[in-house]
């Protein structure tokens, strides 16, 4: 699977940006910085004028590769889930029975994540935190409809589907599969935010991890129904 990451090449909707930012070391630089001060700054306070004292840029040059921070956004969010997908394809496409396909896409999807050493530019577990946290700032907008029917959201709703599929594989019976699917993605996310917020609304903690409870679901309502 490492050599396989390796040749990865991410694709990502070309609306959401002006110039790729693959395509010169400064576009680069831009993508990484982002994710350090986003990280650091929160969305809302981190500012292309910003960003462009970090790299020592024009901000005018930051706007050559997105029209706004709200593009850059969506191309972060875009980034991460293509590369969460493809880990997602390469760890179950070995295996050979349905019901370990789709503990190891629950886990793959719910767990914290790790550095990837094939992508020097882009820091995937400062990454992983901005998604748990800013993910939503991507879609809850008055032109989320527009931008679904552009596509920006096709990689993730892809995500959400491959799942569900993975679910019905398991238990054709099961009523709510897409939900289930969509549920397990963004519900995982809202476990980590509260697991390190809202600890006191939470059963996740440091010994009990976000992955562990949605394990314990798809057990109770897939698995162990399948077998019956």
């Amino acid at each position: 699977m490492h050599s396989l990451l390796k040749n990865l090449k991410v694709e990502i909707n070309d609306k959401l940006y002006l110039k790729d930012p693959e395509s010169s070391d400064l576009g680069k630089r831009i993508v990484s910085h982002s994710i350090e001060m986003i990280y650091e700054l929160g969305f809302e306070q981190f500012t292309f004028k910003k960003l462009g004292v970090i790299i020592k840029s024009n901000e005018s040059s930051i706007y050559r590769y997105f029209e706004s921070k709200h593009k850059l956004l969506l191309y972060l969010t875009s980034w991460y889930w293509s590369w969460i997908e493809y880990q997602l394809i390469l760890e179950t496409m070995v295996m050979t029975t349905d019901q370990d396909k789709l503990i190891k896409a629950v886990e793959i999807l719910t767990q914290e994540v790790s550095q990837d050493s094939n992508f020097s530019h882009i820091n995937e577990v400062l990454l992983n935190k901005i998604i748990i946290s800013e993910f939503s700032k991507s879609y809850l907008t008055k032109s989320v409809d527009q931008e679904n029917k552009e596509g920006f959201f096709a990689i993730y709703k892809r995500l959400v589907v491959r799942l569900k599929d993975l679910i019905t594989a398991v238990d054709a019976t099961y009523k709510f599969p897409s939900s289930l699917s969509s549920m397990i993605i963004d519900g995982a996310l809202h476990q980590h935010f509260l697991k390190d917020h809202f600890a006191a609304i939470t059963d996740c903690n440091s010994h009990t991890t976000p992955t562990h409870y949605f394990l314990n679901l798809i057990n109770q309502l897939i698995i162990t129904n399948e077998k019956r």
